[in-house]
This record gives structure tokens, C-alpha cells and sequence, in this order.
């Protein structure tokens, strides 16, 4: 259950249902409450092993910052943790302190960033309270989803292609007043329609993972993935590896799942994926994906299931799968990656790229179209959710650790201002035809 906090008059009215108006008439608070990390604790994992990111998260009161007119504040029903909310809280590669101390020297309202204190949070659902006088697009009202790509749209670069531009950042990464509490500050360019059929916390988990995989594989900045085409996917039931699976299957392509269990095989087959590794069965011993003869085996493993190598690598564990990735992309294949979670010193035998002329893209976040066209493919249906935990606020540190230590599968939601499970489902019609079977799929 999400505590009240100081803010329940406004957050009451919104859990009620409370139209737009309504909503107008009812103070903000001046404080609310958030998960956050504290800069007098950036040093506090020095020479520790187990970095435990319950250590440093807390849960507590924050102010309300001032509104840009450009912005909006959101009470956030549902929020998510990403693998940015782990590297905030242990406070590397480097203390998300330092990104804030950069923002708030391009003064204007960039300064109100610079606090002792840093909410964190790059995923959410929620239902807007308050509207900037520059705003146009969206009302108080309007339950939305929040992309955490933050734009200037005042950069020329963002007119190609939003993460062209050099002041596009991560919001509650490299910006404040991220998700993971009862209100959020979002501009309004990252405000998406909320999909009516999902719950608050279903639809507040995907769409930083969902688009991010967009972008690899459909979106024209990524591998431009065609019918037909075979698709290696690392992590076939990690955030980004759970949609990549549905998106290579809703276009054309043959999706091949690596995993680390039965267990998480069976899932990825319950999604349609008909063929699926588990690279326990390689047998490479304690080296493991850097075994010297990991590519190879893991080339044959392929063969054996699709008959070909792979015209598309689905790249984001980095250190361990890399060399291996390189290998059994097929002559003239791409290799894409967003990531790196297993470490982002890459090795890998360099003639294999060169002399069979494959390609390594490189691929981050997503732009506001992508985000959108994403969401769309989501509402219609042809998209799920990959939901598998769900905590409340007070218990975000063990949200964080869940996915710091690898105990989940797909995505792990934080509910802020939503009271319980199941609520916020506008279109109860669409939920049945599609199946509470699909949308709970990773739910075990």
C-alpha cells in the first residue's frame, strides 16, 4: 500500500478519479515523498564488495520544485526500476551527483537540479496535475506514461533525431525528480498517452526497455530488422530481451532466445519464440561466454536450431557475450548494442569483423517518435507487458536490489500514489480479448 504522505488531498482526488478541473482546484503539496540517494553518501561503498543499494536508497520527504513553463507535474501511480536506478544508488561509473552539478550550471531552471539529494526513477504511469503556461498538447486529467528521453527542443540536433542532440539526457539519471515518487517534473515532450487496457503499474514499466529495443531493431537508427531476418537476443527475459523477442516476431523475423535457465526457456517459448538456448547446455565451464571456443559452439548451437548464423546480434550484456557476438554474426551482419552490463571493456578477435564485413552500431535510448510508435504498437495489443514483481514505495531499495542482484526476470515495478495492484484499466473489453494469460506472462 502507498503511505498518504503529506500529499493525499491532490493524490486522494486522483486515486478517486477526480476530473480535470477537480484536480485544478486542489493545492500542490509543498513536499511529497520519493526514493532518493543523498550526496554526503557518495562514498559510502569505498573498498566493499557487496555494494547493496538498500544501503543508499531511502525513502522520505523531498520538496516540490518549481514548474518550468515547458514542464509538468505528474502524480506517478506506478513506477519501474532500470538498470540506471542500480548504477545511481552504488553511485557509479561515476556519482549521478556530478551530472546534476553540470545541468545546474546551464542555470535557467536547470539549476533547481542541483540538490543534495537525487530522486531517481526513468519509468512511470501516472495522471497529470499541474501544466507549464508553455504547454499545449496536454491537460490536467490526462493519464499518461512518461519516456525518459529529455530533450531541448531548442537544439538543433533534435530535429533529426532527438538523440542527436548534445543536450539530450536521461531523466532521473542524469536529470532530478525522476519517477520513484508520489509526483514527478516531466517535460511535456515526454508525456505519452496511457494504453487503457493496462494497469498502472503494467503500463508504467515498458517504455524505457520497449522503445530502447524499438530503436535497436525497427526504428531506422538501428539494425533495420526485415522479414525473414535471424535475430540472436542475449537475455531473452531481461527488460530489453523480453520485447525484443516480441518485436522480432511481430515483424517477420526469427527470433533466437539466450538464457540461463529451463525455467526462463519456458518462458520465452510461451511467447512464441520457438527457439531458445540455454547456455548452461554449452558446457564452456567456469570461463563460461569467454571460453575460447565460446563463438563456436555457440555458432553450431544456432545452426543446429535455424540452419544459418545470424543477421542481427541483440547486444546489451557487453564484457562476457561480446567476443562471442562478433563470431556468430553471419558475413555482413550487425551487431547492435545499447549496453553493457557485465562490464564495458570489450574484447573480440577483430578479423572476424572486418574480413566478413559485419557491423557494430551503437544504440541509446530512443527519440520522442520512437517512444510513441512504441507505445502505440503496446495499445494496440501487439506489445505486452513484461511485469514480474511489484513493490510499494517504502520498499524501493529492495525493488533496486532485486534487479542489482539479478533475482527477477522481465520488469519490476514500484507502485508511488496507486493504493494497490489492478487498478487504472479503462478498457476492460480490450484486456479480454487480449488474455490476462499474455499480459502476466512473466507474473510466476
Amino acid at each position: 500500500m502507498a503511505h498518504p504522505g503529506p500529499s493525499h488531498a491532490l493524490l486522494d482526488a486522483v486515486r478517486s478519479g477526480a476530473s480535470g478541473p477537480e484536480l485544478q482546484e486542489i493545492d500542490l503539496p509543498t513536499r511529497f515523498r520519493a526514493a532518493f540517494t543523498r550526496k554526503d553518501e557518495v562514498g559510502i561503498f569505498e573498498g566493499q564488495t557487496d555494494k547493496d543499494v538498500r544501503r543508499s536508497l531511502h525513502v522520505g520527504e523531498v520538496e516540490m520544485p518549481e514548474l518550468a513553463p515547458d514542464e509538468c507535474v505528474v502524480a506517478v501511480m506506478s513506477a519501474a526500476i532500470n538498470f540506471n536506478t542500480v548504477w545511481s544508488a552504488i553511485f557509479e561509473p561515476v556519482p549521478t551527483f556530478a551530472f546534476l552539478e553540470k545541468f545546474g550550471r546551464q542555470g535557467w531552471y536547470g539549476a533547481r537540479h542541483d540538490l543534495p539529494h537525487h530522486i531517481l526513477g526513468s519509468d512511470g504511469s501516472g495522471v497529470v496535475v499541474r501544466t507549464g503556461s508553455g504547454v499545449k498538447s496536454w491537460k490536467v486529467g490526462d493519464k499518461v506514461v512518461l519516456s525518459p528521453s529529455y530533450v531541448d527542443e531548442e537544439d538543433h540536433g533534435s530535429y533529426d533525431d532527438g538523440m542527436m542532440s548534445e543536450s539530450q539526457l536521461a531523466w532521473g539519471f542524469e536529470t532530478n525528480f525522476g519517477s520513484l515518487g508520489e509526483y514527478c517534473i516531466v517535460k511535456a515532450n515526454q508525456l505519452i498517452r496511457k494504453p487503457a487496457h493496462l494497469t498502472w503499474e503494467e503500463a508504467g514499466s515498458n517504455t524505457l526497455c520497449a522503445a530502447t529495443a524499438y530503436r535497436m531493431l525497427v526504428g531506422s537508427h538501428g539494425a533495420r530488422m526485415k522479414q525473414g531476418d535471424v535475430v540472436l537476443i542475449w537475455g531473452a527475459t531481461g527488460g530489453l530481451g523480453s520485447f525484443a523477442t516480441q518485436l522480432v516476431r511481430n515483424g517477420g523475423g526469427i527470433p533466437v532466445a539466450v538464457v540461463s535457465s529451463e525455467e526462463k526457456a519456458e518462458i520465452v517459448r510461451s511467447q512464441g519464440c520457438e527457439h531458445v538456448i540455454n547456455r548452461n547446455d554449452l558446457e564452456l565451464g567456469e570461463q563460461g561466454l569467454r571460453h575460447p571456443k565460446a563463438g563456436r559452439m555457440l555458432g553450431e548451437a544456432i545452426r543446429r536450431l535455424v540452419g544459418e548464423d545470424p543477421g542481427i546480434v541483440f547486444e546489451y550484456l557487453g564484457r562476457e557475450t561480446f567476443g562471442a557476438s562478433v563470431y556468430v554474426a553471419k558475413r555482413g551482419g550487425k551487431i547492435v548494442t545499447c549496453g553493457s552490463s557485465t562490464g564495458y571493456r570489450h574484447e573480440y578477435d577483430n578479423r572476424f569483423l572486418w574480413m566478413r564485413l559485419k557491423s557494430i552500431i551503437g544504440s541509446h535510448g530512443f527519440n520522442y517518435h520512437e517512444a510513441v510508435e512504441t507505445n502505440r504498437l503496446i495499445g494496440l495489443g501487439m506489445i505486452h507487458p513484461t511485469l514480474s514483481k511489484v513493490f510499494p514505495l517504502d520498499e524501493a531499495g529492495d525493488a533496486t536490489r532485486a534487479v542489482q542482484t539479478n533475482q527477477h526476470i522481465g520488469k519490476v515495478a514500484v507502485l508511488c500514489a496507486a493504493t494497490g495492484e489492478g487498478q487504472g484499466v479503462d478498457d476492460p473489453a480490450l484486456r479480454e480479448r487480449i488474455g490476462e494469460e499474455k499480459l502476466n506472462l512473466y507474473r510466476r
